[in-house]
């Protein structure tokens, strides 16, 4: 009897020393909560579509595959046998590159396609498009100017649609920027996080996110350069149901105080570049500098999507340890795996559920 309770004992002993030291590398346990997601065959085209627990597993899926793939030099071929279209209306160094050498790295086949190479909505409907495109690939990836392109694709087509980026929301940017920060700060529930810029894409998909992950946002927009009112409705929606605060202003000092994250982005979109002499005159104060972060939490950190211009945020700032925009930028890789894994198979991750 005796031999057996030590048994017994010494593996009780060996168990609570796992979860510890799984702990202390910034995981938990507690993955059954998410082990019963499944999103396979959905599309993203917004994360305002996506619960809390469903981009919580996003990015656990996408953290595993960074651990097993990166670190432990695992080879995974889950995306072996299939293809996808990438649909570029604009150009784009970091969507084209970590999605088209994530899915290759994931066994698949991408496939690049420019508006010279597809002429969608021109010589060929939205509709059409679509439909030839479910029976050649098993996913596309668009990034257009309008959103409503992409609501056309997603509605004619019987494989999964990803926003690569619109005029309207940049899912896959936020995905990344809250992997960034859970690597950093080891959890994600109860930082701030403050916006200093245009009212953009990028705003509105943090927008959509933040409250769903027990983070509060900041807002700091120039008057006549606030978010879209329907997605600042929904957001407050979000922030009374989850207990975060949400805050806007046009006072950039007010939206960086107390913040853990100062973040920002082009003033000038594609598309805007007439706009841009008085863009440039509206956003002027706005810039991100150690005089911004000097109100901030002393922990403060800065994430920007790229590309970068100095008017934005100062070199100060920007090379600075506290930046951490290069990290942010390879996870752009990481999440757009952990999604397209996501959505076409049915992976279970391997390592322990990160902790929110």
């Amino acid at each position: 009897m005796s031999t057996k309770l030590f048994s017994i004992n010494n593996t009780v002993f060996k168990c609570l020393k796992t979860l510890q030291d799984r702990s202390a590398r910034g995981f938990s346990i507690g993955a059954a909560s998410l082990g019963s997601v499944n999103l396979k065959g959905r599309s993203c085209l917004t994360l305002k579509d996506f619960s809390s627990e469903e981009i919580k597993r996003l990015l656990w899926v996408s953290g595993d595959l960074k651990l097993r793939i990166k670190q432990e030099k695992q080879y995974l071929p889950l995306l072996q046998g299939k293809s996808i279209a990438m649909i570029f209306e604009k150009r784009s160094t970091r969507t084209r590159m970590s999605t088209e050498t994530g899915f290759a790295l994931l066994g698949g086949h991408p496939c690049f396609l420019t508006s010279q190479d597809i002429h969608l909505g021109v010589n060929e409907s939205g509709t059409d498009t679509a439909r030839v495109l479910s029976g050649l690939c098993d996913i596309v990836l668009a990034r257009v100017y309008s959103h409503s392109t992409l609501e056309e694709l997603d509605k004619e087509a019987s494989i999964p649609i990803i926003n690569g980026l619109s005029d309207l929301y940049h899912p896959i940017q936020i995905l990344a920027d809250f992997l960034t920060l859970q690597e950093h700060y080891g959890s994600l529930s109860g930082l701030t996080v403050s916006w200093i810029g245009d009212g953009n894409n990028v705003l509105h998909s943090f927008m959509m996110t933040a409250a769903k992950l027990g983070v509060h946002l900041k807002i700091a927009t120039p008057k006549g350069y606030e978010p879209e009112k329907s997605v600042i409705q929904e957001a407050q929606r979000l922030s009374k149901e989850h207990g975060t605060q949400l805050v806007l202003t046009s006072d950039p000092m007010e939206a960086a105080h107390g913040s853990n994250v100062l973040v920002t982005d082009t003033w000038v979109s594609m598309g805007q570049e007439e706009e841009k002499k008085k863009r440039l005159k509206d956003f002027k104060g706005y810039q991100i500098t150690l005089q911004t972060g000097s109100v901030a939490k002393p922990d403060w950190t800065f994430l920007h999507c790229l590309p970068r211009k100095m008017e934005e945020v100062d070199d100060q700032v920007f090379y600075s340890p506290r930046s951490l925009v290069f990290p942010e930028a390879e996870n752009r890789k990481w999440t757009i795996m952990g999604l397209m894994v996501s959505l076409l198979t049915d992976y279970t991750p391997q390592i322990p559920m990160l902790k929110f």
